[in-house]
């Protein structure tokens, strides 16, 4: 019981931490909107429905959609570096309560803003001419929350290597555009170079997409059209991202540990 509420505790305080901050809730609304708006526009008449066979925003939204969940997921996890130069964290840690459940609550309060972000972001795309069926929301948003707690693990486990907030920034940036590009977002990955091809079956983000492209576009499209830019089926981008997430929420938990 003790160990639940120190999650559920730890859990609440992520996500006041995040609402309270209006800058960081306006800034995470802002970009993926500006990558709509911008690249969306810009390439559109370049990569016209003639190239992919469906208009490049309508491809492009699923992408905008998994960077929001792995860009509020990863900055989430930063409190865990601020806790710790602040002093908060060692305050918690002498508590008399798990280790483990404070990692669990860190993670899972990460993935539950990133999650929530892009739920809201999906809401808003039949305002920029996006169409959505009421039906795939649910099945989208577990696929949201599988990717979130997988950046989140991820994040998590880098976080609680870092002494400094700037050097997790600099890391964060460091991964955050290769993973992103190479996520097929932009562009399809199923005639890409070898070496991106080895890449993108080892990129959380490119399951996400590849699984919310799927969700968004089907019944859109021909199942022949969609095909050719779809990589794995929906049950092995699901299977994998669970898997990831176990992994990387362990490997956060365990580093937490020893670190913290």
């Amino acid at each position: 019981m003790q160990f639940l509420k120190t999650i559920y505790t730890i859990w609440q305080r992520e996500l006041i931490r995040y609402w309270r901050d209006k800058t960081r809730l306006a800034s995470t609304f802002i970009q993926p909107l500006m990558f709509l708006a911008i690249f969306g526009s810009g390439l559109r008449q370049t990569l016209a429905s003639g190239n992919l066979g469906v208009d490049f925003v309508q491809f492009m939204y699923p992408g905008i959609i998994a960077m929001s969940v792995m860009g509020v997921a990863f900055f989430s996890t930063i409190s865990t570096v601020w806790d710790r130069e602040f002093g908060f964290l060692k305050e918690i840690l002498v508590a008399p309560v798990s280790r483990t459940s404070i990692a669990l609550g860190k993670t899972t309060g990460a993935a539950t803003i990133a999650s929530s972000q892009a739920l809201i972001l999906l809401i808003l795309g039949p305002f920029i001419g996006i169409k959505i069926n009421l039906a795939i929301i649910p099945e989208l948003f577990i696929f949201m929350i599988l990717l979130a707690l997988a950046i989140s693990g991820l994040g998590l486990f880098i976080a609680s290597l870092m002494k400094t907030t700037e050097s997790f920034g600099l890391i964060m940036q460091l991964l955050i555009f290769p993973l992103f590009f190479l996520s097929g977002a932009f562009f399809p990955l199923t005639a890409v170079p070898l070496w991106m091809s080895i890449i993108s079956r080892i990129n959380p983000l490119s399951y996400g997409v590849d699984a919310f492209r799927q969700i968004l576009l089907r019944g859109q499209l021909p199942e022949a059209v969609l095909s050719q830019f779809s990589l794995h089926s929906i049950t092995i981008n699901g299977l994998f991202l669970s898997l990831f997430a176990i992994v990387m929420v362990s490997a956060a938990v365990m580093a937490f540990n020893k670190k913290s």
